[in-house]
């Protein structure tokens, strides 16, 4: 725990890594490294710790928290849909556990001064990795409405898509949508007020989550992770992925059981043919989810979902 940000599910996430003296585990989102310092301390001594994050706020951050004596440590500024291309790089073949935490922290909400935040006017960045090209003032600029729609109702399964897409290009053609304020406001303007004192979260909620999940390509970028994972791990390695939200979640379960059982032979068959095999062993046949205390003392926490499989 830090004030840079409060890490979810720490004990959990390290636990289920099974992190020992000696081991390689790559933390492939850095964030605030809450779970990054319960690992190195557990792989100490004679470890080797991979730490990766494309905000580079978080790798400033991770070169002056993480401890630099019985271990190594690699920190890489980068995406961890790059890891196997990140881990050649350092001459590591393969690793005994990946551990990523696909949300955002309180850092990135509250002081990095991008627009994730519909409770402050800063820029309508939302980019976490800050040398990529497309921010959410771009999107919201040059989308069609169809498209903001589209993006709404996808990333955000947000009901009123096509009011609020609506809505926005009519406001950007009297003036350009360039803050978070901004986009706020027009979003809440476009929610019907019924359905606004109905919902127990802000109008704006659903909308500023797709456009960070549009900028960032989260989804994208999740399955492609998901696709060459399991290859960099040593057999016995673990993989623990902490989503925040369905979408995620959804993704990330599918993906584990179509690993941890990949026979598409009907159910009739007394013997399997399609040759398939099992590549993971499932971890958390259901998912995981914080403690009550810990939802009281990290609010932030509560939507944490925790999976984790291990290579057969």
């Amino acid at each position: 725990m830090s004030g840079y940000h409060v890490t979810a599910m720490p004990q959990e996430a390290v636990d289920m890594l099974a992190c020992r003296p000696g081991k390689t585990i790559v933390d492939g989102t850095l964030g605030g490294c809450g779970h990054a310092r319960r690992i190195c301390e557990r792989i100490a001594p004679d470890g080797v710790f991979v730490g990766v994050d494309q905000d580079l706020d978080a790798i400033d951050h991770a070169r002056r928290v993480l401890p630099a004596d019985e271990l190594q440590i690699h920190i890489v500024h980068g995406n961890f849909v790059d890891l196997p291309s990140i881990l050649s790089r350092l001459g590591i073949e393969s690793v005994d556990g990946i551990l990523i935490d696909i949300g955002l922290s309180l850092h990135q909400i509250e002081a990095s001064d991008r627009g994730f935040s519909f409770m402050r006017d800063e820029p309508l960045d939302m980019r976490m990795n800050v040398e990529s090209n497309v921010t959410a003032a771009d999107l919201v600029a040059t989308l069609s409405e169809r498209e903001l729609a589209q993006t709404f109702s996808r990333y955000g399964e947000e009901r009123w898509a096509g009011k609020i897409a609506r809505h926005l290009v009519a406001a950007r053609q009297k003036q350009p949508i360039a803050t978070s304020g901004q986009l706020s406001r027009l979003v809440a303007e476009a929610v019907p007020s019924a359905a606004s004192r109905s919902q127990r979260i802000h109008p704006a909620t659903r909308v500023f989550m797709a456009l960070r999940i549009a900028v960032n390509r989260e989804l994208e970028v999740l399955r492609g992770f998901l696709d060459v994972a399991v290859d960099l791990l040593k057999p016995a390695g673990r993989l623990c992925v902490l989503a925040f939200h369905s979408l995620e979640d959804r993704i990330v379960k599918h993906r584990f059981r179509e690993m941890a059982n990949p026979c598409t032979c009907p159910p009739s068959f007394p013997h399997c043919t399609c040759g398939r095999r099992p590549t993971v062993r499932l971890l958390t046949r259901k998912v995981m989810r914080p403690s009550d205390a810990e939802i009281q003392s990290n609010p932030m926490a509560r939507s944490t979902r925790l999976r984790a499989v291990e290579k057969l």
